[in-house]
């Protein structure tokens, strides 16, 4: 974990943003000893977003299953893909 005061930042740019980019990490920043701001490069905010969304999609499925609704088979999930990418396919052809 990677600790900095906030004063850094404006002292150290070039240095920090070097540190998200190499670390893949988060850099916490303090101000007057407390936690204040968390600074990460733009590659790593982004898989962590998307990460979340994933997450999120993936409890919903989860839900509605506890909940009884029916889900596909993988035979039935092979045929949809295979639909749309062909129908994808025809699509770009026009």
């Amino acid at each position: 974990m990677n600790i900095k005061p906030s004063a850094a930042i404006r002292k150290n740019y070039n240095e920090i943003s070097a540190l998200c980019k190499t670390t893949k990490e988060p850099v916490f920043l303090t101000k007057n000893g407390e936690s204040d701001l968390v600074v990460m490069d733009i590659d790593t905010f982004s898989r962590r977003e998307s990460m979340l969304k994933l997450r999120e999609q993936l409890v919903a499925v989860e839900e509605d299953r506890l909940m009884g609704k029916r889900g596909f088979s993988i035979d039935e999930m092979n045929e949809m893909m295979t639909k749309a990418i062909k129908e994808a396919v025809n699509v770009q052809r026009l």
